[in-house]
């Protein structure tokens, strides 16, 4: 037996993504969204006599037989929270409809999107939304899609082309080929992009009928069930319903599940076993959000569905955890299975590395996986907000490695009596922001440490001894100078033109006061011991820092901290030194 494809809808903030859905359901959830951008994840059952109306002139054509039941459409916040949607090895969804503005492109939040995709290795197609809004454009929703576009203004269709070659050329990039839905070869190797209007349901049809045709073709194995075995499902959204008391809205995408049924649940700790005490399954074409939505009370749920559960002891649940009936006889293998799940991705070692924390078990492999990826050490990653012990950990790996002592929180934030301390702490509740923001923090953080690194090294320098101006032969010496290059440091050695290391420059006057250092330019008196001026060292003699090799490698590593000038003058020193040594430096 088929079961129903579940399909997520992604993309950016304010693509229309919601809007695709109401077109579909007939209802107006967007409207009820704070600022029209949807805030939780919801679902909605779209029956298959739903599919047949919408798509009837198309499935005529294409004579092609309807044999899965319909659709489970899961609407999404914008980005990343449609990573709770996770099952074992991969994304719950079947497929994913990637929406994207035609006048805006992609953007970040649609790269986050594709990003996490390719992470799940789910199969997508875009619906590239809005076509009514391409200036000029002429709606006639009583037309197919492809009758519609011929009949607009060349102008237009020539827009159109532009808009959708820009969207093909950018997935290109990113390693992805990609073609107008009517000219796909080759649905296994080229995703299909279909044009769409949300506000006026053109492309709609053709949207559903990729979907019905990718799902019946390709994915016929994985949409196999056995209804009646035990369910296997995930936690959408846990909630506190009056009358109720704690409930979870779980999608059940294998086997069945029964009134009174043992469920053994997926927690931080032990997993949670209980028994199903009530099922509600929202009516085909609600939506789970809406307030008004209908749900009825339900004897037994066979996948795949959407379904609210009420039961004790679901307190300590979190939204993206496993959950699977069971026998009595069976409860503590599957205790063992879930448990197993949750450890895959709720790392804990004693290695080191970040330690990250998420709001829920999918968004935490979604960071885990993308982080992995950037060859990024994970130290410790779990879910919740940022506590106490989070930051001592983070604390050991900072001991070893500065770069190491930060916490990345995606949807959480510290809680209050948490004090970083040396921790720096990156949260936001987008995922590509959360990677830009501390990328750019290690960058950062790199350059203070190089710049640390040589803040001690001896340093690029040239002067010259002044004619006129020895107010003391020896003992020590004590001649005006000139700084041509570089700084002039109190104790910093200095060497003759041959590379012989002769005095060292012990203190420094400018005008009757001690100064540490006196840059290019400056004139200043400076005490040289151990020489005597008219014999070691005479007026207009140029010396130059005495840099030990090790020094100089350091600093040709780290010669973006040096000027063009210091720069020069280290080049001049290392012909000097190779002189005497030809591998000097080397």
């Amino acid at each position: 037996m088929l079961r129903q494809l579940i399909i997520t809808v992604i993309g950016n903030v304010d693509s229309g993504k919601t809007q695709l859905l109401d077109t579909i359901r007939s209802t107006a959830i967007v409207e009820s969204e704070p600022g029209r951008i949807t805030q939780c994840i919801g679902c909605s059952q779209i029956p298959i006599s739903t599919i047949k109306k919408i798509c009837g002139k198309l499935i005529e054509k294409a004579k092609t037989e309807l044999k899965i039941p319909g659709f489970i459409i899961l609407d999404t916040p914008g980005h990343a929270a449609f990573t709770n949607l996770r099952k074992r090895g991969g994304n719950l969804a079947d497929i994913a409809i990637l929406v994207i503005d035609i006048n805006e492109g992609i953007k970040h939040q649609t790269l986050e999107c594709i990003d996490i995709l390719k992470q799940y290795k789910t199969p997508f197609v875009i619906a590239l939304n809005k076509i009514d809004l391409l200036p000029g454009w002429n709606s006639k929703s009583e037309l197919t899609l492809l009758e519609n576009i011929q009949k607009q203004n060349e102008n237009v269709m020539l827009l159109l082309e532009k808009k959708l070659y820009e969207v093909v050329g950018k997935l290109s990039e990113l390693g992805f080929n990609s073609e107008r839905f009517d000219r796909v070869e080759d649905y296994t190797k080229q995703i299909a992009i279909i044009p769409t209007s949300a506000k006026t349901s053109e492309g709609l049809p053709e949207l559903l009928m990729v979907m019905v045709g990718l799902s019946q073709r390709f994915l016929e194995e994985i949409l196999k069930v056995n209804v009646e075995g035990s369910a296997k499902g995930t936690v959408l959204e846990v909630k506190e319903e009056k009358g109720l008391g704690t409930t979870i809205e779980v999608i059940v995408y294998d086997g069945s599940l029964k009134q009174n049924d043992i469920i053994v649940i997926g927690s931080l700790t032990e997993p949670i076993v209980t028994k199903v005490k009530a099922l509600f399954e929202p009516v085909p074409l609600a939506e789970m959000r809406d307030k008004k939505a209908k749900f009825k009370s339900v004897k037994e749920v066979k996948a795949a569905t959407g379904v609210k559960i009420a039961s004790p002891e679901l307190g300590n649940v979190v939204a993206g955890m496993p959950l699977r009936s069971c026998l009595p006889d069976e409860i503590e293998k599957v205790k063992v299975e879930i448990k197993k799940e949750v450890e895959e991705v709720v790392i804990e070692t004693d290695k080191q590395g970040i330690v990250i924390k998420a709001d829920s078990l999918g968004s935490l492999e979604a960071l885990v996986k993308i982080l992995k990826e950037k060859n990024i050490e994970i130290r410790k990653a779990s879910i919740g907000n940022i506590s106490k012990k989070d930051i001592t950990d983070a604390e050991a790996s900072y001991e070893k490695d500065v770069l190491q002592g930060v916490i990345l929180g995606f949807n959480v934030e510290p809680m209050s009596e948490v004090k970083a301390g040396n921790i720096k702490v990156i949260t936001s509740n987008i995922i590509y922001k959360l990677m830009e923001d501390f990328e750019k923090w290690q960058q950062e953080e790199r350059k203070k440490i190089e710049a640390k690194e040589i803040e001690y090294l001896i340093k690029p320098c040239k002067i010259k001894l002044l004619k006129g101006y020895v107010f003391r032969q020896s003992n020590p010496a004590i001649v005006g100078v000139e700084v041509l290059a570089g700084t002039l440091k109190t104790d910093l050695p200095l060497m003759k033109k041959d590379g012989t290391v002769i005095t060292e420059a012990k203190s420094i006057q400018h005008e009757q006061e001690n100064i540490e250092k006196a840059e290019k330019g400056k004139q200043v008196a400076v005490s040289l011991p151990n020489v005597t001026i008219g014999r070691q060292l005479h007026e207009e003699d140029i010396l130059y820092s005495a840099i030990p090799e090790g020094h100089f490698k350091k600093l040709k590593e780290f010669k973006k901290y040096l000027t063009q000038e210091e720069i020069e003058i280290l080049k001049e020193i290392a012909e000097i030194m190779r002189n005497n040594n030809p591998m000097w430096g080397i």
